[in-house]
């Protein structure tokens, strides 16, 4: 993984998933945003952004880019991904939500054969404080320390940083892996990767009813990751019946466990995997610095 300020980012597309205040949020974070591809732009500047046609023509300008931000239509997200690959781009930040599922399962098989890291879709991206902000997560919300956050939402991804920050608990690294049915990364990935950075000692992973990547995570957790986590799981008070469109509940439609997905099965996992739940995200400060002062 390449996250410095010396990494070097562009953008693809220009749409309502971002605006000119992300753009200059980036950039004021320390971000090396070099340019931005929208097809049939090239040779003019949207937000103060030299415009190219195609992504090799920013590569030809700049050389290797380490990482794009996806900003395009959702249907126009897999085109804009391959073509982000063939350039030797290989981190890919995927902020356009409603990816068709087809796509991203086409995507994730050449990103693997690529050694692509792909974070999204439907996702505010990454941050480290005070070094590079991918994405559109709020940067006030956040200042450095030691705390990784992992999450499948968006907005409680910044909400369990400004706790974090109010409380006076930094953060190493936060990223949002998308909420989509289908995402190109999932927690055990991320909790690798949190796991053996040396500027992260504690994580905090949130979760949210749909899918099986929490229960995944706990069982993870307990066999592989040494370092402390904390989890909070929003969405404990949503009927059985329910469940939050976003994030892909058809396994839950076809399989046999009526508990598939919910919140209940999720903090089940965790409890058996002797993992701290924070009942809300107010908590959460709290029992980082106990696992932080017990570690």
């Amino acid at each position: 993984m390449n996250l410095t300020p010396n990494s070097k980012v562009l953008i693809q597309g220009f749409s309502e998933f971002i605006c000119a205040s992300h753009i200059a949020q980036m950039k004021a974070h320390g971000t090396n945003l070099l340019a931005g591809v929208n097809p049939g732009y090239g040779g003019q500047e949207i937000y103060d952004l030299p415009m190219f046609d195609l992504v090799e023509e920013v590569v030809d300008e700049f050389g290797v880019i380490d990482t794009t931000i996806i900003c395009v239509h959702s249907y126009q997200v897999l085109d804009a991904a391959l073509e982000a690959i063939a350039s030797g781009i290989r981190q890919i930040i995927i902020i356009s939500p409603g990816v068709p599922p087809l796509d991203m399962v086409k995507l994730i098989r050449k990103a693997e054969a690529n050694e692509t890291l792909i974070v999204g879709p439907n996702s505010p991206g990454i941050i480290v404080p005070g070094k590079i902000l991918l994405g559109t997560q709020p940067a006030e919300f956040y200042t450095p320390g030691v705390v990784g956050i992992i999450s499948r939402s968006t907005t409680l991804t910044y909400e369990v940083a400004r706790e974090l920050t109010t409380a006076g608990v930094g953060q190493s690294i936060s990223v949002s892996i998308g909420s989509d049915a289908v995402v190109g990364s999932s927690f055990n990935q991320w909790l690798q990767i949190l796991d053996e950075d040396d500027s992260t000692e504690a994580i905090v992973l949130v979760g949210q009813p749909g899918g099986g990547s929490e229960e995944a995570a706990a069982q993870y957790i307990k066999e592989a990751i040494d370092k402390p986590v904390v989890a909070y799981i929003a969405g404990t008070q949503v009927p059985p019946a329910k469940h939050w469109r976003q994030t892909g509940t058809l396994a839950a439609v076809i399989g046999r466990d009526p508990d598939f997905g919910t919140a209940k099965n999720k903090l089940a996992a965790l409890s058996k995997a002797e993992v701290p739940v924070a009942e809300r995200p107010s908590q959460i400060p709290e029992l980082v610095k106990k696992i932080l002062t017990n570690k």
